[in-house]
């Protein structure tokens, strides 16, 4: 079968809601509605294309699936593939794992969507990571998680900067550079770099006082 018929954006989706899964509602001077396609029902896809099967499941089950859950799928028996399970290990690695195949980016969060770039660049040689603050939304869990994937990252010989402001990832970082003394325009002028250790026991920053409350010094 051509791939176009399992995607819900080209000749597989639904010709009822073009693949919206939702049909949308213009009321005049009041706010829209959405309500579920009768025909699909909210599956995006044409009946005909829900009648193939991978694994037992057709492509809107897949595309529901959690990334966890679909790494196991992708991993073994009939549906085993091993180029889609490698891409999402990588998704697993960046603290994804939560997010279903079929997500739509507009409901990802800015932090979400810097690490599913992350994840994309990976796959890649190149020699430097910058990420702009990409524990935004993350629970503790994950930003270890996190942490994690970046010491792999460094240990494959990778530079990794970060723009960040939570204490986890200031404490476990290699080097710091803080910026101050203050915020907005008392700021901008670098009053320390160095190992993070350094900057709790000098406690001359205000980000050193912060860090040394949160390691307990």
């Amino acid at each position: 079968m051509k791939p176009a018929l399992f995607s819900a954006n080209s000749e597989g989706a639904c010709p009822t809601c073009n693949g919206a899964g939702v049909i949308y509602t213009d009321l005049a001077m009041m706010a829209g509605v959405a309500t579920t396609c009768e025909d699909c029902e909210g599956k995006r896809f044409q009946a005909s294309v829900l009648e193939y099967h991978l694994g037992g499941r057709d492509i809107s089950e897949v595309l529901a699936m959690p990334v966890d859950e679909a790494e196991d799928f992708f991993g073994a028996g009939e549906a085993r593939t091993p180029a889609a399970q490698r891409v999402l290990e990588r998704l697993s690695d960046v603290g994804l794992g939560y997010l279903s195949l079929g997500q739509p980016l507009t409901t990802l969060s800015g932090g979400e969507r810097q690490r599913l770039k992350l994840a994309t660049h990976m796959a890649e040689k190149g020699g430097v990571y910058v990420l702009d603050e990409p524990t935004t939304g993350l629970h503790l869990a994950d930003v270890e998680q996190l942490l994690g994937l970046l010491d792999r990252l460094v240990d494959s010989g990778k530079s990794v900067i970060v723009v960040e402001h939570h204490p986890a990832v200031m404490a476990h970082a290699d080097w710091i550079i803080d910026l101050g003394p203050g915020a907005g325009h008392d700021g901008g002028r670098i009053v320390y770099q160095g190992p993070p250790a350094d900057l709790v026991a000098r406690r001359t920053t205000l980000t050193g006082e912060h860090l040394a409350q949160y390691v307990g010094a």
